[in-house]
C-alpha cells in the first residue's frame, strides 16, 4: 500500500506552493478603475497582479486577493479539501465476488465455488462462460464478460446515504424554512439528487463527480468479470488434462490490474482447492488502498487523458496526502518524515505517496506473502473497460486494407460513406454509430483477443463522448447463447467459433481478427425510404458541388455528387448495389475520413503511441456529434444535441476593459446589446453568441453535411444519441460558461480568417466569461481537444511548435491562437487576453499549457504586463497630482 508521510509545507488544496527556489515575482498591485472595484468582489480580476518576470510552475500568487484584500472565488475554493475517488471509510468493495468454475468429463461447464456468495442468475452458464471453447488446446487464457446484476437493495441503499448527506449539508447551512423542508420531502420521496448536489459542498461544485451519469440513466453499473483459464496436463484423470477457471467480478472498469493477482491465486487453487484461497484473495483485494487517488470532475479527467504530462494535477495528490497527515499520528517533528519537495527523484517522491504518473496511481496488494504492484489508472473515460489496445485493433484490418484492398461487397449508405473501399475502421465505426449488429470473429485465437477488440471497438466509437456501447456488448459468447444474443438490438459480441461467419442473418458486420478483413451481410436492413435529412440536399441551393473525378472514388470513376441519387431515380435501398447514394465521394474527401485515417496511420508508424490514436478518435467523435448538431439545426430547425449560449444577469461581470469599452459609439467591434441579454453585466456582441461546429465557407458547410447526412440520419435513432441528448441535457447545469460556446469562438479564432475588429470581439468575449477556477477548466479543455481542420484533424499537429504554439505532451496547439491576442492591434485586446493568460498560468494545469506556448508568447506576455503597470502607474501618478492640486 501507499507509504503515506508527511507532505510538501505550504501546500494548499491544490497544491501551490512557496518554493524557495521559484524566480521573483513582482507583488505591486494596483487599483484599475471602478469598474474593477466592482467585479473583484464576483470574480477573479485579471489585472490584479502584475508579474513582471517569468514564473517558474510552481509558486504563490497573489492573484487570488482583490483590492480590499479579499480573497476571491478561486482561493475559496482552493481552501476546501480535496475528495477521495476511493474514500478508506467506503463501504464500496472493490471486488464484489470470485468464482471458481471446472470442467467435467460428465457434467460438462461446472461452477465449483461463489464467494462470498451466490452471484444469482443461472450458474451453468457463468460456468460455459468461465470455460470458452476450445480451452483445452492452450495452457492459458483470459476472458471477460459483463453482468447485469440487479442492484435494487443497493440503490436503497445509496438513496438513504444521498438523504443523510442532504440533511447534514442543509442542517450545516441553516436551511430549514417550510418551504425547503418541502422540498426535502418531494426530494426523498423521489431519491434522486439535483444536478451536483451529491458530490457538492457548501454550493460548490468543483469536484463534482458525473460518473454516476450512467446510473442515472441505464440503470446500475454493470459488474465486469475477469476471468483466467488454466489447464493442467494430468495423465491420471480423463482426457488428460485438468481445466479449472477463476473469476473476479467487479464494479470497476479497471478490472485488468487483478490479472498478477489471479494468476498467483488460480495456481494455490491448483494446489489447494478449498474455499480458503477465495477467501484470502478476496481479502487482500479489498483491502487495497486507493484513498490517495483524488477525485477528478469531468473537465479534469479530459484534461488530463489529452496530455502526456506525468505531473499533470499532481498539487492534488499533494493536497490530499497533506489532508491525511493533518488526521494521522504522524508529525513533522519526527526527523524521518521530512517533507516531499520538487526537486526529489520519482524514487524518492514515490515514498511520500506521490506517484511518478499521476495518469495512474501505484499501490501495493499483500497476497500469498508476495507484494503485488498495480496502477490503477486516475481518469477513466466512459465505454473504457480494461487494457485493450487500439494501435493493435487498427493494424489488425489496416495492414491487408492497405497492401490489397478489396472493395466492400454489398455496400450500404450508413457503412461505406467513400464507397465500396471505405476503410474498414471507417466502416466499423459507422456500424457502431448506426446500431449495427457487429461480431468479431477469430477463429483458432484466444479468447481474449476477440473480447480485447469488442472492448476496442467500444472505445473508438464512444470516444469517451458517446454511451451505450459497452452495455449491449458480448466481450466473449458461443453458440449456446445466441438465441439471447440476437434479441440484443446493435450488439458487439467477440466468438471463435466460425459457424458465425456462415449464418448471414445473425449480423450486420463481421470482423474477422484472422484474417483482418470485414464483411458487411447481404442481409442487412435496408434504409427505405429516403431520410428527410439526405432529400434536403437533394433541393435547389442545397446541392453539394460535384467532382468529375476523385482520388478516393471506389471505382474511380466519374460521379456527380449527391444529387445524382434523385437524377438517376434510384432508391436509397438500392444503394447496397454500390449505385447510390454514398457510393460517391465529394469533392474528393468532404467526409475527412481518408484523410484522418492516414493521420491515425502516420501516428502509429511515428510510435505516437495509444493515447495519441486514443486522443485521435476522441477528436473525430466530437467532431460528428458537432456536425450532426450543425445537420440538425438546418435541416430540422432545432437540435437537443446542443444547448444555445444563454447570457445571463448571473453570469460573472466582464473584465475592466470590456466594461470601459461599451460605451463609444458603435462599432463591429463595441459589444451591443442583444434582447436576450440588454439586462446582462456582460453585454456580447451578437457575433460571439453563435454557436456550434465552425465551417470556413457556406460552400464546405453544405458539402461536409451532405457526405455525412446518411451517416448522421443513421447515428438519430440509436442508444448513442439518445443517451447523448440526455448527457448534454444533464451536464449543462455544471457547466461554468452558458453565456457563450467557448469551443466556437476558438475554432473561429482557428478556422476563419478574421478582421482585427471580429477577432476583438471573440478575444474579449472569451476574457470576459474565463474568470474563476472552473471556467479555467472549460477552457483548457477546449483548447486540449484541439481544432479539427480541413486536413482531417492534424491542424493542431502540424502547428505543434511553430512560433511557440506547441501544446504540452501531445495537446495539439494549445494555447496558440489564444496567444495571438497579445499581438491584437488594440491594446484593451492585448490586456484582455494577457489577463486571460495569467489567469491560465496560475491554474494548476493551466500552468502546463503556460510552458508549452513557448518563450515568443512569454515574451510578448511580459512586454504586454509591463506596459499595463505602466499605464497603470502613470493613472494613478495623475490622479494623485490632481488631488494635491
Amino acid at each position: 500500500m501507499a507509504t503515506v508521510l508527511s507532505a510538501r509545507p505550504n501546500t494548499n488544496s491544490t497544491g501551490t506552493t512557496n518554493s524557495t527556489t521559484s524566480r521573483t515575482l513582482s507583488t505591486q498591485h494596483h487599483t484599475l478603475s471602478s469598474n474593477s472595484d466592482s467585479a473583484s468582489a464576483h470574480s477573479h480580476a485579471p489585472y490584479d497582479h502584475v508579474p513582471v518576470q517569468l514564473p517558474s510552475h510552481r509558486h504563490v500568487s497573489n492573484s487570488h486577493i482583490n483590492g480590499n484584500g479579499i480573497p476571491s472565488p478561486m482561493s475559496r475554493r482552493r481552501q476546501r479539501p480535496i475528495k477521495s475517488q476511493y474514500p478508506a471509510n467506503s463501504t464500496e468493495k472493490h471486488v464484489e465476488y470470485i468464482l471458481v468454475a471446472s470442467f467435467d468429463i460428465d457434467r460438462g461447464s461446472v461452477m465449483e465455488h461463489q464467494y462470498p456468495g451466490p452471484v444469482g442468475g443461472d450458474e451453468h452458464m457463468l460456468a460455459e462462460l468461465m470455460l470458452p471453447d476450445q480451452t483445452h488446446l492452450r495452457s492459458q487464457d483470459w476472458t471477460i464478460f459483463f453482468l447485469h446484476k440487479d442492484a435494487a437493495g443497493e440503490e436503497d441503499n445509496e438513496m438513504k446515504q444521498r438523504r443523510r448527506r442532504r440533511r447534514r449539508r442543509r442542517k450545516k447551512q441553516g436551511e430549514d424554512g417550510q418551504m425547503k423542508a418541502g422540498a426535502e420531502d418531494r426530494e426523498d420521496v423521489d431519491g434522486e439528487d439535483g444536478p451536483g448536489e451529491e458530490d457538492e459542498i457548501d454550493g460548490d461544485n468543483d469536484n463534482f463527480d458525473d460518473s454516476s451519469d450512467e446510473e442515472t440513466f441505464d440503470g446500475p453499473p454493470l459488474v465486469y468479470v475477469l476471468n483466467l483459464v488454466n489447464t493442467k496436463q494430468d495423465h491420471t484423470v480423463k482426457r488428460g488434462a485438468v481445466v479449472k477457471a477463476m473469476a473476479v467480478c467487479t464494479r470497476h472498469s479497471f478490472l485488468h490490474i487483478y490479472k498478477p493477482l489471479l494468476l498467483l491465486a488460480l495456481e494455490q487453487y491448483f494446489a489447494n482447492p478449498v474455499i480458503e484461497t477465495l477467501a484470502g484473495l478476496y481479502n487482500a483485494v479489498n483491502a487495497m488502498d486507493l484513498s490517495l487517488m483524488p477525485r477528478l470532475n469531468s473537465y479534469e479527467r479530459f484534461i488530463l487523458q489529452s496530455s502526456d504530462a506525468k505531473d499533470l494535477f499532481l498539487e492534488k495528490f499533494e493536497a490530499i496526502i497533506a489532508q491525511r497527515m493533518a488526521g494521522s499520528n504522524a508529525t513533522p517533528s519526527n526527523p524521518a518524515l521530512t517533507a516531499p519537495s520538487p526537486t526529489m527523484n520519482p524514487s524518492q517522491r514515490a515514498r511520500y505517496g506521490l506517484p511518478r504518473d499521476t495518469h495512474e496511481l501505484e499501490s501495493v496488494v499483500p497476497y500469498a506473502g508476495i507484494p503485488i504492484p498495480v496502477k490503477v489508472p486516475t481518469a477513466l473515460l466512459p465505454e473504457t473497460v480494461g487494457d485493450f489496445s487500439l494501435v493493435k485493433l487498427i493494424t489488425t484490418f489496416s495492414t491487408p486494407h492497405s497492401t490489397s484492398p478489396q472493395p466492400f461487397t454489398p455496400t450500404h449508405p450508413h457503412l461505406t460513406t467513400s464507397g465500396g473501399l471505405t476503410h474498414p475502421i471507417i466502416v466499423l465505426l459507422n456500424a457502431l454509430l448506426t446500431q449495427k449488429r457487429i461480431i468479431f470473429l477469430g477463429h483458432n485465437l484466444p479468447s481474449s483477443d476477440v473480447a480485447e477488440a469488442v472492448l476496442g471497438a467500444c472505445a473508438l466509437a464512444s470516444g469517451g463522448v458517446l454511451r451505450g456501447f459497452t452495455r449491449h456488448a458480448f466481450p466473449y459468447t458461443d453458440l449456446t447463447k445466441i438465441d439471447d444474443l440476437l434479441k440484443v438490438p446493435g450488439f458487439i459480441a467477440g466468438v471463435t467459433n466460425p459457424a458465425f461467419a456462415h449464418k448471414t442473418e445473425w449480423w450486420d458486420l463481421l470482423c474477422d481478427l484472422g484474417t483482418g478483413r470485414m464483411r458487411i451481410s447481404n442481409r442487412v436492413e435496408a434504409v427505405s425510404p429516403i431520410p428527410e435529412g439526405v432529400r434536403f440536399f437533394q433541393q435547389p441551393g442545397h446541392l453539394p458541388s460535384a467532382s468529375s473525378s476523385t482520388a478516393g472514388s471506389a471505382a474511380g470513376t466519374a460521379v456527380s455528387g449527391i444529387s445524382a441519387l434523385a437524377a438517376a431515380g434510384a432508391s436509397l435501398s438500392a444503394g447496397l448495389g454500390g449505385s447510390g447514394l454514398m457510393g460517391t465521394v465529394i469533392s474528393g474527401d468532404a467526409t475527412g475520413d481518408v484523410a484522418f485515417m492516414a493521420g491515425v496511420l502516420r501516428a502509429i508508424e511515428e510510435r505516437h503511441g495509444e493515447g495519441a490514436v486514443r486522443r485521435k478518435f476522441r477528436r473525430w467523435v466530437v467532431k460528428f456529434t458537432r456536425l450532426a448538431a450543425a445537420f440538425e439545426e438546418w435541416v430540422y430547425g432545432a437540435s437537443m444535441l446542443v444547448i444555445a449560449p444563454t447570457p445571463s444577469t448571473t453570469h460573472p461581470p466582464p473584465s475592466p476593459f470590456i466594461a470601459e469599452h461599451t460605451s463609444p459609439a458603435p462599432s463591429t467591434s463595441s459589444p451591443k446589446p442583444t434582447p436576450n441579454n440588454a439586462s446582462s453585466p456582460l453585454s456580447l456582441p451578437p457575433e460571439v453568441l453563435t454557436h456550434g461546429y465552425v465551417f470556413p465557407t457556406p460552400q464546405s458547410k453544405t458539402n461536409e453535411l451532405a457526405a455525412n447526412a446518411t451517416r448522421i440520419e443513421g447515428w438519430r435513432s440509436t442508444r448513442s444519441y439518445y443517451n447523448f441528448v440526455q448527457d448534454t441535457a444533464a451536464s449543462y447545469p455544471r457547466r461554468p460558461v452558458k453565456s457563450v460556446d467557448l469551443q466556437h469562438l476558438h475554432d473561429r479564432l482557428a478556422k476563419l480568417r478574421l478582421t482585427s475588429e471580429g477577432s476583438g470581439a471573440v478575444y474579449l468575449a472569451i476574457c470576459g466569461v474565463v474568470k474563476g477556477e472552473r471556467e479555467v477548466e472549460e477552457l483548457l479543455a477546449v483548447v486540449g481537444g484541439g481544432v479539427w481542420g480541413a486536413d482531417g484533424g492534424v491542424q493542431g499537429e502540424a502547428l505543434q511548435g511553430a512560433a511557440g504554439g506547441g501544446g504540452v505532451g501531445g495537446q495539439g496547439q494549445g494555447l496558440f491562437y489564444l496567444g495571438f491576442g497579445l499581438f491584437h492591434p488594440k491594446v484593451e485586446v492585448r490586456e484582455a487576453v494577457a489577463g486571460l493568460l495569467g489567469r491560465v498560468r496560475d491554474h494548476e494545469a493551466g500552468r502546463h499549457f503556460w510552458v508549452g506556448v513557448g518563450r515568443f508568447v512569454q515574451g510578448a506576455w511580459e512586454r504586454v504586463e509591463r506596459a499595463r503597470e505602466a499605464r497603470v502607474r502613470d493613472a494613478e501618478e495623475e490622479a494623485e497630482a490632481a488631488a494635491g492640486g
